[in-house]
């Protein structure tokens, strides 16, 4: 039976022309175990997003996907949780409670499972995956391999009849990724679950597979057997990612039968072949004899004052000119002996010694907090900065083609895959031309063709005189490439040796080449000592590097974007000086009489005046190209936002109205309430015909706790508040409707702080109105993406509007004979305080907009949430 059949799927991500899933066409069975490989951004986790709707990426996509025999796209969202589970590459980006038993049972409470129900299936779980010694344990206090074994479990307790899983063991050392996939033999054969999973330790998965996909540039390129898909493969730059008996037999010319996948069966296999006798394995070198550039003297480092001690007397040496890799467990210190190196943490006793002079550069485990710009060529111009401009183009231009960012430069970093971040944090660090470099896990995702080239860089680095420390699982990439290999225990390295010793004299933490050879070919360690064993020939990647150097001919093919400024015409300039002299003319009539309320008003249209003519006269400078600003066709005022404006102009006056002259302003939370939902109808149109996910909602959501917490913050300062600018940014980013719920929402839930009272309803509709017009304004094109026209805007709308409203409110609230003179003496009396909040609001749309205007509007293509 057909449990996923894939029928010429297209896909394509928002504002790329290049397609990401080229025409798939794939069949799996009920039952089948099924592996995707390929190189790093390939499309292999777009391709298993795809089987899980609710995760699919947004983009432009064609062809057909069928679940059980109909269309994956008309499972309910809780078919898709109950039938489909899904396990992430990083174990703690898909943890959401703080112990363990809570997350077992997360999703089963989430779906309103009965508590009796709960509680047998958390059992059986626990029985069954072995997590019953640490079922009450803080997660925080799990290794990597058991945070990968509880996100695994959390899903089965779903009962799910297909599971999907994209590179679960990339964080993971390998005893931990053995036990991992050990459990996942289990439920294939056990339970009978489908399993589909993308990975690049393919050693541990291809005993397990039924079937193996090899996917290039978004095609699936070969599919076959795990036996023979290494036949077709052999010209292929995956070759290299075999398994190791696999990659033995194939490159000994071996052609027919099945080749061995396990190493039983390559040990079997091996006992069988003739062993040239007078083979020797290359010398290794003696340690290198130059100064420590690193030293570690008896160093202990806890995070806590009464917490355990996670480095326990961590002594150790690296030389100049060094390779030093350090392997071990998950949980045993190595990534903190890492931040104590690189000074982020501080031994309490113990000292660290480095040079004064030498340059360190740190690549952490996560390149993601490397990440700072919004585009990967600006991220290469960040860790460039102090260079002088033609020696950058050209080191960029370099590294590029070193790193193979061609394709990446204008993405987001954040939106590549595992191991493209990995290539452009490498990038990062190697701009910065250390003396030292420290690298934790950086063979993390990547593929195993560019890890090959990654070994390239590092040694030649070594020859160029920078030194090297690495933390990493991979073994077989420290006992090809390493000089000196160390075993990182209990916080404390506890044997260090050059890697054919180190590995040599091991039998389970080895190499799967030593582990095949296991008596039969003595000291062997590597692939290449096996086929050199029996007579074949091994590339030695070492011994053929080029050195890396910067040099390049003068040739810049890469140009960092500028922003843009709009031009100024004719018109601007002439309505500028216009504006001008009325302000000036303004001044000098009214400056300093304040004896009435007129010259108030006027001094109010003098401040107007200066705003205009700024407004005309400064070169407004572009925030980005990435905002979007409609164009003129496109500059219509919709149905859904006219009626809108009827709601917000009309009803929700009417409804304050009300509440003053029929309910005695006594039932404010009432009236507040109705504006609410008032303001929710607009936005009800605009997700009419379509299904809206959580994500837009919880985007609404966030803007309006941004306001909140920022009116909140800055208490202490009266009147100096950015409620305003968060309620602008918003109008103008998602639309006029979207401004007043924020704008409404922000008001009525801060009040909770300030207290609420006959004033609130005025506040949600002061604050709202402001972020409707920014919202209409901006989509009219009246208001342009410029830094200088948001705080014009800002300026006036609160000055105006907001001072405009909550002034004489102030009057209409507490007086019950009113008339136009109190009305505008409560106008003339706010405006020192109106002024000190407009000021405010300036402050923060300047520092504001940019960045948060980029990063909605990235959110907005990314997700789908334009219209």
């Amino acid at each position: 039976m057909e449990k996923i059949k894939i029928k010429n799927l297209i896909f394509s991500y928002p504002n790329s022309e290049k397609t990401a899933l080229n025409d798939i066409n794939l069949t799996i069975n009920q039952g089948e175990f099924v592996t995707i490989c390929g190189k790093s951004g390939c499309g292999k986790s777009t391709l298993l997003r795809h089987l899980k709707p609710i995760l699919t990426p947004h983009g432009k996509t064609s062809g057909e996907i069928y679940f059980d025999g109909k269309s994956i796209y008309d499972l309910s969202d809780r078919e898709q949780a109950e039938n489909i589970g899904f396990v992430m590459q990083n174990p703690d980006n898909q943890i959401v409670t703080d112990k363990v038993w809570h997350e077992l049972v997360f999703g089963l409470e989430s779906l309103g499972i009965n508590s009796a129900e709960i509680r047998s299936k958390a059992a059986e779980m626990a029985s069954f995956f072995g997590i019953q010694n640490w079922f009450y344990e803080n997660v925080a206090n799990l290794s990597g391999g058991q945070k990968q074994i509880l996100n695994l479990a959390s899903v089965m307790t779903m009962n799910p009849t297909l599971l999907l899983l994209d590179e679960p063991s990339s964080q993971l050392d390998p005893i931990a990724a053995h036990d991992f996939f050990t459990m996942l033999e289990r439920i294939n054969t056990e339970l009978g679950v489908t399993i589909i999973l993308s990975e690049h330790n393919l050693s541990e998965v291809f005993p397990l597979s039924d079937k193996v996909a090899v996917m290039e540039n978004g095609k699936i390129t070969d599919e076959n057997t795990p036996y023979k898909i290494g036949e077709e493969l052999k010209q292929n730059s995956m070759f290299a990612a075999l398994p190791t008996p696999t990659k033995i037999y194939y490159s000994l010319g071996n052609n027919s039968g099945n080749c061995p996948i396990t190493i039983r069966d390559g040990h079997k296999w091996l006992e069988k072949q003739q062993i040239n006798e007078h083979f020797e394995f290359k010398a290794e070198k003696n340690r290198i004899n130059t100064e420590p550039i690193l030293e570690l003297k008896d160093v202990w480092f806890r995070y806590e004052k009464n917490s355990d001690d996670i480095l326990k007397g961590l002594s150790f040496k690296v030389h100049e000119n060094e390779f030093y890799a350090i392997v071990g467990g998950n949980g045993v210190g190595k990534s903190t002996a890492l931040s104590v190196i690189s000074k982020i943490n501080k031994p309490y006793r113990g000292k660290v010694f480095i040079n004064d002079d030498t340059k360190v550069a740190v690549m952490p485990q996560n390149p993601q907090s490397l990440f700072l710009k919004k585009s990967v060529l600006e991220e290469l111009y960040d860790a460039v900065f102090d260079v002088e401009k033609e020696k950058r183009k050209n080191e960029i231009e370099y590294i590029i083609k070193l790193c193979e960012l061609d394709n990446l430069l204008e993405n987001h970093p954040y939106d590549l895959s595992g191991g493209e971040q990995q290539r452009v944090a490498l990038a990062k660090m190697l701009l910065r031309k250390p003396d030292l470099l420290v690298l934790d896990e950086p063979t993390k995702g990547l593929d195993a063709c560019f890890k090959r080239k990654l070994a390239t860089i590092l040694k030649s680095l070594q020859k160029n005189g920078m030194t090297v420390l690495m933390v990493t699982h991979d073994i077989e990439f420290c006992a090809e490439y390493a000089d000196i290999c160390a075993m990182f225990f209990d916080g404390k390295i506890v044997s260090e040796a050059p890697p054919r010793k180190f590995f040599a004299e091991n039998n389970f933490y080895t190499t799967s080449a030593k582990r095949m050879a296991d008596g039969i070919i003595e000291n062997a360690v590597l692939d290449k000592d096996v086929i050199r064993a029996l007579g074949g020939e091994a590339e030695d990647l070492t011994e053929t590097n080029d050195e890396l150097n910067y040099i390049l001919p003068k040739k810049t093919v890469i140009k960092q974007s500028k922003k843009e400024y709009k031009k100024l015409n004719v018109h601007n300039v002439v309505l500028g000086i216009v504006f001008v002299i009325l302000f000036v003319m303004t001044q000098c009539l009214f400056c300093g009489r304040y004896d009435n309320w007129k010259n108030y008003v006027a001094q109010t249209i003098s401040i107007l005046f200066i705003a205009v003519a700024m407004f005309n006269l400064i070169p407004r400078k572009k925030l980005g190209k990435e905002l979007i600003q409609n164009e003129k066709s496109k500059r219509k005022i919709s149905k859904r936002t006219k009626i809108a404006t009827l709601l917000i102009l009309f009803l929700i006056p009417l409804t304050i109205f009300i509440g003053i002259y029929y309910l005695g302003d006594k039932k404010y939370y009432f009236i507040s309430l109705l504006i609410i939902l008032e303001t929710m109808i607009p936005l009800g149109f605009a997700f009419e015909n379509r299904k809206p996910k959580a994500r837009e909602l919880v985007i609404i959501s966030a803007l309006c706790a941004i306001g909140v917490a920022g009116r909140t913050a800055f208490f202490m300062l009266p009147q100096f508040k950015p409620v305003a600018a968060i309620v602008i940014i918003s109008g103008v980013a998602f639309g006029g409707e979207t401004g007043f719920l924020v704008g409404a929402i922000t008001a009525f839930v801060s009040n909770f702080f300030f207290g609420q009272g006959p004033w609130t309803p005025w506040q949600m509709f002061s604050f709202g109105i402001i972020g409707f017009l920014a919202g209409i304004m901006f989509q009219k094109g009246i208001l342009r993406k410029t830094k200088t026209d948001m705080c014009v805007f800002g300026f006036l709308a609160t000055f105006v509007i907001y001072g405009g409203i909550m002034n004489p409110a102030s009057v209409i609230m507490w007086q019950s004979n009113i008339n136009i003179n109190m009305l505008l003496s409560s106008y003339v009396m706010g405006m020192p305080f109106d002024f000190i909040h407009a000021v405010s609001t300036v402050f923060f749309l300047f520092f504001a907009t940019e960045p948060m205007l980029e990063k909605l509007e990235r959110i907005k293509i990314k997700y789908g949430l334009i219209e």
